[in-house]
């Protein structure tokens, strides 16, 4: 297990098993090497942050049932030969209406501003919907060439998906056409191999083991937002956050978190407690275990939630997570 690398803020942001690499062979130069960035959009549960999952090879970004689970930018390193891919995982595009939807997707659509390649993901299992309609019209607007990935498409026959595929291709954006799996990975080497014949040539942007850019705090953050989706599903309404407090690392390697729930009422603060405190104690069990399987070390972490009607319209919340707070 090699150790991390530091990211941004001198943060560690992960970790990557491999081979020890051979003394005898020189760092690869800055001519030899190709890098860039590939945005993956799409509606609300596309399935783009187990895409960005099963690229890296492990967990970065979190995954629920629950529609618009994805909030911020979140950014998975690729590095495999002399070729380092950044895929940027961004929030679901879909009508927005609060100020924290708006900024969820406008934060998406920034995210295709600098990208080498552009994905689109669509759920092939699903009709092609308003959402779907609406994210190809701006892409009109934008005269911009796609690639299309058609996933989910493990749960169709043939003859229905090759309808699909070919009236997505009238509409004249898509560049290539993948037709993949995302979460049992059938397709996704062949898309994977594709995307890295198209990084430019150039040193890479990130060291060869960091697999995020996204500080410890955050992604810890995360994991514990994940197994609060996952836990209460419908019981817990939309508007509720896990913001980092503090993460501090012990001389024997183990980590102390500390962070705080917050929901939008006091009743849905008593869901997230449980009786007898059971449920949060459960939600801190398994944040405990993704936490310490994604920084390979033991960890400690303390958990509070604290009920504010208001934290949509606190601007320090869209600071702390990257987006931009608008009107």
């Amino acid at each position: 297990m090699t150790e991390k690398k530091q990211g941004k803020n001198g943060e560690k942001t992960g970790k990557r098993s491999g081979k020890a690499k051979s003394p005898l062979l020189p760092p690869a130069s800055p001519s030899s090497t190709h890098a860039g960035f590939v945005a993956i959009l799409g509606s609300p549960n596309a399935g783009k942050s187990t895409l960005l999952n099963k690229f890296i090879g492990q967990k970065i970004s979190i995954t629920s049932p629950k529609a618009q689970t994805t909030r911020i930018r979140t950014l998975g390193i690729l590095t495999e030969g002399q070729t380092q891919i950044s895929f940027v995982d961004t929030p679901g595009i879909f009508a927005a209406k609060s100020r924290l939807d708006r900024a969820m997707v406008k934060a998406a659509w920034e995210s295709t501003q600098d990208a080498d390649a552009v994905i689109l993901l669509i759920d092939a299992s699903k009709r092609i919907d308003e959402k779907v309609e609406a994210i190809i019209e701006e892409f009109k607007k934008r005269k911009a060439s796609i690639i299309l990935a058609l996933n989910k498409v493990d749960d169709m026959t043939r003859d229905q998906l090759l309808p699909v595929a070919s009236k997505l291709n009238e509409t004249g954006i898509f560049s290539d056409i993948f037709m993949i799996s995302a979460r049992t990975g059938d397709g996704v080497e062949d898309l994977k191999e594709f995307l890295k014949k198209k990084m430019p040539e150039g040193p890479w942007f990130f060291g060869e083991d960091q697999i995020s850019d996204l500080p410890s705090q955050i992604l810890a953050a995360e994991m514990t937002r994940e197994q609060l989706y996952r836990q209460l599903q419908e019981e817990l309404p939309y508007a509720a956050a896990v913001l980092p407090e503090s993460l501090e690392e012990k001389r024997d390697g183990s980590m102390v978190i500390h962070q705080r729930i917050v929901v939008a009422r006091e009743n849905h603060r008593a869901i997230v407690l449980g009786k007898g405190g059971a449920r949060i104690k459960s939600i801190g069990e398994k944040a405990r275990a993704d936490i310490g399987k994604l920084f390979d070390r033991k960890v400690h972490l303390f958990l509070t939630v604290k009920a504010d009607e208001k934290w949509q319209d606190r601007p320090d919340f869209y600071r702390t997570f990257g987006l931009e707070f608008g009107k």
